[in-house]
This record gives C-alpha cells, structure tokens and sequence, in this order.
C-alpha cells in the first residue's frame, strides 16, 4: 500500500504497474550497464478490500469530515453536526461496535479510552469468569489463534482451498464427476479455482522475475548516490541538487529522479517484491495450512469456542485503522476525530489473517460479537469464493434477529458486484437477504466527475451507499497514524454514523437507523461520474441504491424528526 497495506487488501494483491522501462533506459547510457525489465502488467484479479495508491497528501487530513458545501470536500458534515447540532448535549444510550477484523490495537493512545470492557470477565487470570466458554475475553476475542497463545498471521487465499478440498476428488475425471447436477456444479466450481490458481502462481512468478532485476538496479543506484553525497538517507532534493561530470553518477542520478517522480522508492519497491513472495509462499501455495496453530476441529462448522485472548494478533494495522475511523478519541488535540462521540465502545474480534479469512472464523466472530452486546458490527473485509457460505447465513440471521446492524464494505475489485462476487454478503443461499445490513461503497475527496473512488465496488441493488474512502487519516498500531485508500475504510465511516445516531436516539432500531443513513444520503443521483471498469461516464445514482453520500448532519435532523413523531 505504500504505506503497508492492511491485511484485507493483501488479497490476491496485483502489483501497480512498475516502473517503465524508459526510467532505466530512457536516460541512461551505456544501455549494456541498465539492467532493463518489461513493466509488469496489473493481475487480472483485483485488489481485495482496501488498499489503492494513496498519493502525497493533497487534501485535508480531516477531508472527510468535512462539509461538501461549506467546505468544498464531500465528507459527511461531522464537524458541522457536532458544531451545530451536538454541542453540550448529551449521549442517551452506550453503544458498542465491534471491529471483526484482522486484529486491533486498543492500547493506542487515541483508542484506549474507547475500548469495550467485558465487565464479568477478571482480565488475566486465566479462567472463564463469565462462563462463556471463551478465557479472559476482557476486549476482544481471537478466533485464529490457539490456547497456546500462538496465532495464525499468514494464510491461504479461499481459491486455493476450493482447489485442495476438491483435488483428490476431481484431478482425474471419473464417472461420478458428473453423475448428478450438484456434483456438476462443485466439479465447474473446482475446476475454475484450478484455473484461477495456476493463472495467479504464473503470474506471481512472473511478477517476481520481473521485479527482482529492477530491485537489483534501483540498490546500485542508491549505493552509487549514497556514496557520491556522504550520506545514508536519500532524499529528492537532495538527489536534485547534486552535480557531477561523472556520467555512472549521472545516470544514478537521473532513474533515481524518474522513478520518484513516478511515486515509486526503493523501499515500496522491496515492499513489492516481498509481496509478491509472500503470495507464493503462503496465500497461492496449496501446500500451505497454518490451520493447525489454532486446534480446532475445523471440519466441524459447529464448534465455536476456540481461539485465544489476543485481539491485536501479530500485524493489527488495518483494524486498527478501521477502528480510529470508527472511535479515536474526540477533541483531544491528538492525531485525528473519530465520528462517535464518548459513549460509544469498541470491541475487537479478529478473524481476519494475512490472506482469506474463513466462513466458520467470521460466522463465529458475528455470533461472539452480537452475544456480548455489540450494537453494530463493522466488516471490512471480503473474498470470491465462500464454501461454507451456510454456516455465515446462520450467523447473519441471527445478528439480525438481535437487531444489530452489520456494515460490510464493497470491495476495491473496481466491479459491478451483480457480475463480480464478494463474500459475506447480505443475500442467503436459502433465498431472502438480511435485512439490518448495509453495503458500502467509496469515494474519493476530488469529487466532481472523479467523486467515485477508482477502486471502488457498485451496483444499484448490492450497495446502499457510498462513503468518503481515500486518503482516511487514522489510527495505526503503537500510537502511529496514516492515510490508507479503501472501501475499507468507508465502511466504519458508515459504522460510525450509525453508532452516533444510536447513541443519541436510543429508541432507534437497527432498521430504523439504516433507512435513515440511505434516506438522508447527500444525493449525487444525477451527477455523471467516471466509473471504475466503464467507458463512459455513469450517473452516479447508477452505482447505489441510495444515490448518495453518507451524511451525518441530515442523518440527525432526520433522525430527530423521526423521534420527535413517534413521541407524539
């Protein structure tokens, strides 16, 4: 990501187009000493939930808090509501979100104050106090870790393990391949993971070899500049200023400014090529299963009392983002605002590794979440494929039944999701669709015809409404901050909207607080937008059901005349 980019975004993560071959050759001579390499075309397959390049700050940090009319910027109007609608009056009612996540730092000095407490639960001492079956859940709960206190970070992409749970089954064809139609369709299932598999390790591959000269030649040429200008630390104007008669130094000199100039450094360059290793070590390798650590009996679908305490796990950089987005402390003259105010408490669930997480995992950390009180669930994260999509159905109704909100971001496939799938979703194997849920897309703080994040999912009946979701300033794991790109990040905008409405109209349903959100949108219906995938220019009331952008500002008023006829 440029900074790190957040576990949910590592899915399938294709390269950005690299640096292009004129930056090695274009100006550079002798041409024998440039060790040129073609420039990788993007995967076919495309970003996972969250992750786009987030360019030099060139917007507010709080751009999408801000009000679009006043303002200029098409965040939610936040800091006008708690101006002009919330000063000096009080929260009616504690509402908790739960983060199921890839991990969350609750110890950031911006979130601690924030942190849902399990009040039955006596913080380590090693017993089930409340008699839930999960020990020292004080803040959270880990369903990928195991009672040793060891976690999974790494694991396979869901594709793969389509692939392996049917290889031995159908790598050869035989007489029961297509002895009925559902055998039919798991086989057509199989044999497209196959597919999908072998295409993603090809191209991996050849990612790696085009990528590992350019690394080598981008370290030359840092060595050389280093060494000309006495110093360890690089910077471009530094490079800039140099002067010299010595044509390697030169030559050094001019690719190294070429490729800044293209965004790119040599750490993300090494970042690049790590990636791309780790994706075929670990997420595209059959032969990988960390599934172990956790000792569960992971056939069974049923089993729910399993994992560890630890919340955080080993890379807690994108939960902890989502949730800043969600909860950093207000007014407190540190890093970044939240959208709720005091009241609200968050707790953190992580079911989400390096890689896809899996559907017992995520129906397991719904139910734990609606169990211990959690009023909104936050979902930033997704997959293709989804084959035990039943057991997250249970799990979906049955936070529905309790009346809790889920929010679910889109995805950053750049796709129209009635063409593209992207797990969990709101719609039932069994037929009908959850009816406390909503879908989010993202967008972006250059607003006019460019408001449309370019990574962004849409689709008029699979998304409800949009948020802002580039360049969000947040929270970052042992008290850091930093600008991340994604749907990931408009869905706890969403989140943090509705645990404020909650917060401040307790009578509200979950329903009633959705239809809220999509009704008091800020609409953009007729505005003509570029769309990611598409030629020409969409309305953007194409994209959602809503039409809109999430705003806080008419959400209240909305919301305050809702509660206002009721009470009489």
């Amino acid at each position: 990501m440029q900074p790190p980019i957040p576990l949910t975004e590592l899915r399938m993560k294709p390269l950005r187009p690299f640096l292009s071959a004129a930056v090695f050759l274009g100006a550079c001579a002798p041409a024998a000493q440039i060790v040129s390499a073609p420039s990788p075309t993007p995967s076919s397959t495309p970003v996972a939930v969250s992750a786009a390049f987030v360019p030099p700050d060139t917007s507010p940090s709080n751009w999408w808090l801000l009000d679009e009319a006043t303002d200029h910027y098409p965040g939610i109007s936040a800091e006008k509501a708690y101006r002009e609608l919330l000063a000096n009056r009080p929260t009616r009612r504690n509402v908790v979100v739960a983060v199921i996540d890839g991990g969350s730092d609750l110890d950031h000095p911006d979130l601690a104050a924030k942190a849902w407490t399990n009040a039955r639960e006596i913080p380590g001492n090693g017993r089930d106090d409340d008699g839930d079956g999960y020990v020292d859940d004080v803040h959270g709960w880990n369903f990928i870790g195991g009672a040793d206190g060891r976690d999974v970070n790494q694991d396979t992409y869901e594709v793969v393990r389509v692939y392996v749970a049917g290889r031995a089954r159908f790598e050869v064809p035989n007489a029961d391949t297509a002895s009925t139609p559902a055998v039919r369709a798991e086989y057509a299932t199989w044999k497209k993971a196959r597919a999908e598999v072998q295409t993603k390790r090809a191209e991996a591959e050849s990612q790696l070899q085009q990528i590992r000269p350019i690394e080598q030649r981008v370290n030359q040429i840092v060595t050389v500049l280093r060494a000309t200008l006495h110093t360890d630390s690089l910077t471009v104007a530094g490079v800039k200023a140099l002067t010299t008669l010595d044509p390697t130094v030169s030559q050094a000199r001019q690719v190294y400014l070429n490729m800044t100039a293209q965004g790119f450094t040599p750490a993300e360059i090494a970042e690049e090529r790590k990636g791309v290793e780790t994706q075929l070590q670990f997420g595209l390798n059959p032969d990988f299963n960390p599934r172990p650590i956790v000792g569960d009996n992971y056939a069974d679908l049923s089993e729910r009392r399993y994992g560890n305490r630890d919340y955080k796990g080993p890379a807690a950089d994108h939960g902890t983002h989502v949730a800043g987005i969600v909860g950093a402390v207000r007014g407190n003259g540190q890093g970044m605002d939240g959208v709720t105010p005091s009241s609200v408490r968050i707790m953190a669930v992580r079911v989400v590794p390096d890689g896809d997480e899996r559907d017992k995992d995520v129906a397991n950390g719904i139910r734990w979440a609606v169990d211990h009180g959690a009023n909104v669930i936050n979902m930033s994260f997704g997959k293709s494929y989804s084959p035990q999509k039943a057991v997250v159905d249970e799990a979906v109704r049955y936070a529905d039944a309790h009346g809790v909100l889920m929010v679910h971001a889109a995805g950053n496939d750049g796709a129209r999701l009635d063409t593209f799938p992207n797990f969990p979703s709101r719609t039932f194997l069994s037929g009908g669709t959850a009816r406390n849920w909503i879908e989010v897309g993202a967008v972006s703080w250059k607003g006019g015809d460019s408001i449309v994040a370019g990574f962004s999912n849409y689709g008029k009946e699979q998304v409800d409404v949009f948020a802002p979701g580039v360049d969000i300033l947040s929270t970052f794991p042992d008290g850091h901050y930093q600008r991340i790109s994604g749907t990931s990040m408009a869905a706890p905008v969403v989140t943090g909207v509705a645990a404020l409405l909650m917060s401040y109209y307790p009578d509200l349903t979950a329903a009633q607080v959705k239809q809220i959100i999509m009704a008091s949108a800020a609409s953009h219906a007729t505005q003509s937008v570029v769309v990611p995938g598409v030629k020409d220019p969409r309305p953007f009331g194409e994209l959602s059901a809503s039409g809109g952008i999430v705003n806080v500002y008419a959400a209240l008023q909305m919301a305050e005349r809702m509660s206002h006829g009721a009470a009489h």
